[in-house]
């Protein structure tokens, strides 16, 4: 993710910081969730040499970073520790439960697949019975008091639904959220953004949606 990490820093004027958490299956939920908090921590705790305010932070990723960015929120809210300004969720994976959307978009044609998906959720925890912990899977999570989200959500993705769904209940929860659908785009076309406009456009969109979080009262200037 390199190359998006830079993407987002230029077109925002941020400054982004990509937090290497253990993966699975050698390591299962929550080891990678306490990671990137701890890793919150940190960040906070030296912002001085890292030139940021601590004030400032915003998360983001995508498929599982998505995942992992609310997940992270919600640890925080409930542990009444600091949190983040905004997050910013590309084609998330919310939920393990199949929708319709996976009958319409599997098939290697749409890069990502019902088996691929089903085994990283299967890698991700020890047991079945975890695949509903809103901290595994947010969409069942009680969503109040999260920040601003912007989704950007691939069309032709079995998360589709899963997407649309998460959209909907932070809006019930009364949670501002910024939902865009980037219309033919297969999961993880962000990272075509070399030769597809459409993930330029999408960066785009996600960079003037960090910089409106940021130019509200208490975030103008770089992050």
């Amino acid at each position: 993710h390199d190359r998006l990490m830079r993407e987002y820093a230029a077109r925002a004027g941020i400054a982004v910081i990509g937090i290497d958490y253990s993966l699975s299956p050698e390591s299962k939920f929550p080891a990678a969730l306490n990671e990137v908090s701890a890793a919150l921590d940190w960040i906070a705790a030296n912002a001085a040499e890292l030139g940021i305010d601590p004030q400032r932070l915003l998360v983001g990723g995508d498929s599982a970073g998505a995942n992992m960015s609310v997940a992270v929120c919600l640890l925080r809210r409930d542990q009444h520790k600091p949190m983040p300004l905004g997050m910013v969720l590309s084609y998330g994976a919310f939920a393990a439960e199949p929708t319709e959307s996976y009958a319409r978009f599997n098939g290697p044609t749409f890069t990502l697949e019902v088996e691929e998906m089903d085994a990283f959720w299967d890698n991700y925890v020890d047991s079945p019975d975890q695949l509903t912990d809103p901290l595994v899977a947010p969409l069942h999570a009680d969503l109040h008091d999260l920040p601003p989200a912007f989704l950007a959500i691939a069309e032709c993705d079995i998360l589709a639904d899963c997407n649309h769904a998460f959209a909907s209940g932070l809006a019930a929860a009364a949670v501002p959220v910024e939902a865009v659908v980037y219309e033919g785009a297969t999961h993880s076309f962000l990272e075509a953004m070399s030769i597809a406009p459409l993930a330029g456009k999408a960066l785009d969109d996600q960079a003037a949606w960090i910089r409106s979080v940021l130019e509200q009262p208490g975030g103008n200037a770089p992050a």
